[in-house]
């Protein structure tokens, strides 16, 4: 079992902070760092929570570390066009000399598209694009000439140079809840499926639809991991100070996050928690992305890569 940091960056993560969460990776050896993808606070009522871009943000710690892999969890299809995606994609993988994975999905945050004036059309259209963005990105990173010729988008003979350094691509993570189409498209294009906010039984529904999507596309079962809040601490009352810092990101009771944490939800002590993704593991799941809310809370990254990782390793 491998763990991930997953920084929510439209909740007010400033510079300064993403300096000190990615070098405080690096130090205390959590091996990769993953951001949100978003422009906009996601509960609608916290309008002073800015964002900085994710890429550009990704690209720049990239410069100032040597050794933290660096991915977006997951960046939304509707956002950029998927040339540009890969170029950006591309350019953080020479920056960080290889450390760079990209997440995608079809986006789904229907007002933050309409305040920065992102088209926005309904399921299925979205996954139209998804699926054209997938191939799209993946023959940018292929060599030798590469057209296509959509419904949303047309390319002419591009060999987009230069081509990412990891061969024979960065790693390309789908983001989803598993339905038919998204496991057949992970199936087709992807090295990872991430699935968020997950009871164990739909943990194993939702790796089971995946692994079949691969068998049914004569490829191996891709890693399966799932992107959850982690919340856990030192004893008893670093636990509760913890919750209680969560809580102010999700209008929650903390008392509630401990005794019935949301769905999906890894919340306890560090034995409790270590039991908890032993479970995850038993699932099926090979990475946890751990969702930190209170992003300014350095401690709980030396928590998670000095204590609970070498429990779950």
């Amino acid at each position: 079992m491998k763990l991930a940091l997953m920084i929510e960056g439209q909740e007010g993560v400033t510079w300064p902070q993403w300096l000190a969460i990615a070098q405080s990776c690096e130090y205390y050896g959590v091996p990769t760092l993953f951001r949100s993808d978003h422009y906009m606070n996601l509960d609608g009522q916290h309008s002073e929570r800015g964002s900085l871009d994710a890429l550009a943000t990704l690209t720049a710690l990239a410069a100032v570390t040597s050794t933290l892999r660096l991915g977006t969890m997951v960046s939304p299809a509707t956002f950029r066009h998927p040339s540009e995606l890969a170029k950006l994609a591309t350019t953080a993988d020479h920056v960080s000399g290889g450390r760079f994975e990209l997440g995608l999905g079809a986006g789904w945050h229907e007002r933050e598209h309409a305040a920065y004036g992102f088209p926005y059309g309904d399921l299925r259209t979205r996954m139209d694009v998804l699926e054209e963005q997938l191939e799209i990105v993946l023959g940018n990173w292929a060599p030798g000439d590469f057209s296509f010729s959509g419904k949303h988008y047309q390319l002419d003979a591009l060999d987009a140079k230069p081509k990412p350094l990891q061969v024979p691509h960065p790693p390309l993570i789908m983001g989803g809840k598993a339905g038919p189409r998204s496991a057949s498209l992970a199936a087709r294009f992807a090295d990872e499926y991430n699935t968020p906010w997950a009871t164990l039984e739909e943990l194993g529904q939702r790796r089971d639809a995946v692994s079949a999507a691969c068998e049914a596309a004569g490829r191996a079962p891709i890693p399966f991991s799932v992107m959850t809040a982690v919340i856990t601490g030192s004893d008893e009352a670093d636990l509760l100070a913890r919750a209680t810092r969560t809580a102010l990101f999700r209008d929650l009771d903390p008392e509630t996050i401990l005794k019935d944490p949301p769905k999906g939800w890894v919340v306890g002590t560090i034995e409790q928690v270590a039991e908890q993704m032993h479970a995850l593991a038993d699932a099926g799941v090979s990475r946890i992305m751990c969702q930190h809310l209170p992003h300014d809370d350095i401690d709980f990254i030396e928590i998670l890569g000095r204590t609970v990782s070498p429990l779950v390793a």
